[in-house]
């Protein structure tokens, strides 16, 4: 299902129209242009009942840009705040998303270049064994 997750969340960064000139991966890039993002690893746990299987937990989405002022940065962490939240529940093998929601963003610099983290709380389900 964690899989599921992750290229769920890639699949629909890559449809943001906001997005269209940022790579998306979903393992850190050992080159990438700048601006790029990285769908990060979540942190899950078990949700479910005794009759029900379900996780939840946090996801973030880092972006990383260049330049002396993070201005395309902001609408970039921006946009995914925005977007990501309305996603397809639809994650494929059964698993659908219950609740996928934004939590907090926070951007730094670091050398040369700006980092914006957006995290997210997620609850997901399988609807079928």
């Amino acid at each position: 299902m964690r899989a599921l997750l992750i290229a769920g969340v890639v699949a629909r960064l890559r449809a943001a129209p906001a997005l269209r000139e940022v790579a998306v991966f979903d393992a850190p890039p050992v080159r990438a242009a700048l601006p790029h993002a990285l769908v990060e690893e979540p942190v899950l746990a078990d949700w479910g009942t005794k009759d029900w299987r379900g996780r939840e937990g946090r996801l973030a989405v880092t972006l990383v840009d260049g330049g002396e002022r993070p201005v395309r940065l902001r609408g970039l962490l921006a946009a995914v705040e925005d977007w990501l939240p309305d996603m397809p529940p639809d994650l494929g093998a059964g698993w659908r998303l219950v609740q996928l929601r934004f939590l907090r963003s926070r951007m730094v610099r670091s050398g040369e270049r700006w980092t914006g983290t957006a995290e997210f709380m997620v609850r997901m389900g399988e609807t079928a064994r």
